[in-house]
């Protein structure tokens, strides 16, 4: 079994690649819906308008068909009659054309939405190409639609035949009717045959639709590479985020250890965490954590703290839940004040003591922490 080189059309497609393809005008299209629209305008265009058409049409070869004789001789009277009659013709078929064309608007609008793009009127010579042209035709979209063509032209043929002959009768009539008669039936027997024609239409539609969307997904799908690729694009190359990543790590470590000079205290576990607070009578509400590390960090911590003279504090149970429940750069845990407080005024006491001498104080024994907060304990 061969394997996955990664260059099969395995992705279903991107909303990136789906937005650059309505970009380039490449949407699912459905000629045959379409079609179906059109022919369902104009027939019922023709139910609503035949009675008004038809005595618009009918006055209207009365008034271009009475000629004298001396006019139907004249050359200029004769083209400007026939211009006065193509312009009332026009206006007289204006309501069904303008009908036509909002179908024919509306039946794009219901397969991809609105959707207006240059790119498709562009010069593309890969549709002139012979080549290309003949891939195209032997391809399974040319096959499948040289069968569709082939079923539509003896399905809808098969039924326009259908119905002349149906109304052979009625056709052959319409010479001895009167005008205005012959007229308003014509238009009977036209509205007819196009809603025939639309249910004939309709059942391409119903094949032709679900195909064009199922082909349209297909020619989108995206290779694992192409996947990988737009990834890169889109969020960036990994290998570059995780360098980013790791230097602004870097960074936020080098201001953090510039913090630890300015603190009041470190607080030890001994060897595993380290946290470094920092309290400003009057300008911070509470004590900050302003450095805070574990293992590895946590030796450089109280290493660069020892140099720097800042007293370092060996209380596990606070140490690990300064370092589990107080972020770096936040006032420490409202239900830590008093195990801090306890700390913070041993470390006054030692300040003192080194400035004015004396004995040394002791050391605090922190009362327990509240249930839950020590990581290292159980919860009760």
């Amino acid at each position: 079994m061969a394997e996955d080189t990664g260059f099969e059309r395995t992705e279903p497609a991107s909303a990136r690649r789906r937005e650059q393809s309505r970009e380039e005008g490449q949407v699912a299209r459905s000629r045959e819906l379409s079609t179906l629209a059109l022919l369902l305008a104009a027939g019922g265009g023709l139910w609503f308008m035949w009675s008004g058409l038809a005595d618009r049409l009918s006055g209207l070869m009365r008034q271009c068909m009475q000629l004298d004789r001396a006019a139907a001789f004249d050359p200029d009277f004769m083209l400007l009659r026939l211009k006065d009659c193509a312009v009332d013709a026009l206006l007289a078929f204006s309501p069904l054309l303008l009908l036509l064309a909002l179908a024919g608007i509306a039946s794009t609008l219901l397969l991809n939405g609105w959707l207006f793009s240059f790119k498709p009127l562009l010069p593309d010579w890969n549709r002139v190409d012979p080549l290309q042209g003949m891939t195209r035709i032997a391809s399974l979209h040319g096959v499948i639609e040289m069968l569709k063509a082939i079923a539509k032209t003896v399905l809808v043929g098969g039924v326009a035949v259908w119905v002349l002959w149906y109304n052979r009768g009625a056709v052959l009539a319409l010479a001895g009717e009167p005008l205005g008669a012959g007229m308003a039936h014509l238009m009977r027997m036209l509205d007819t045959s196009f809603l025939i024609m639309s249910a004939s239409i309709a059942l391409v539609v119903a094949v032709d639709v679900p195909f064009q969307i199922w082909d349209h997904e297909r020619k989108l799908r995206m290779t694992r590479e192409e996947v990988r690729q737009e990834n890169k694009e889109t969020e960036g190359d990994p290998k570059v985020k995780a360098h980013i990543r790791s230097q602004q790590r870097e960074m936020a470590r080098r201001r953090m250890m510039a913090e630890i000079p300015k603190a009041d205290v470190v607080v030890t576990n001994p060897t595993h965490y380290a946290v470094a607070l920092r309290y400003e009578d009057g300008a911070m509400r509470a004590p900050r954590v302003v450095a805070k590390g574990a293992h590895l960090l946590a030796a450089r911590i109280r290493a660069l703290a020892e140099e720097h003279r800042v007293p370092v504090l060996e209380a596990a149970p606070l140490a690990r839940a300064l370092y589990r429940h107080a972020d770096l750069g936040d006032e420490i845990p409202a239900a830590l004040y008093t195990a801090v407080a306890e700390v913070l005024a041993y470390v006054y006491q030692l300040r003192r003591q080194r400035e004015a001498g004396g004995p040394m104080p002791q050391q605090p024994a922190l009362a327990p922490l509240p249930g839950g907060l020590d990581p290292g304990m159980p919860a009760t």
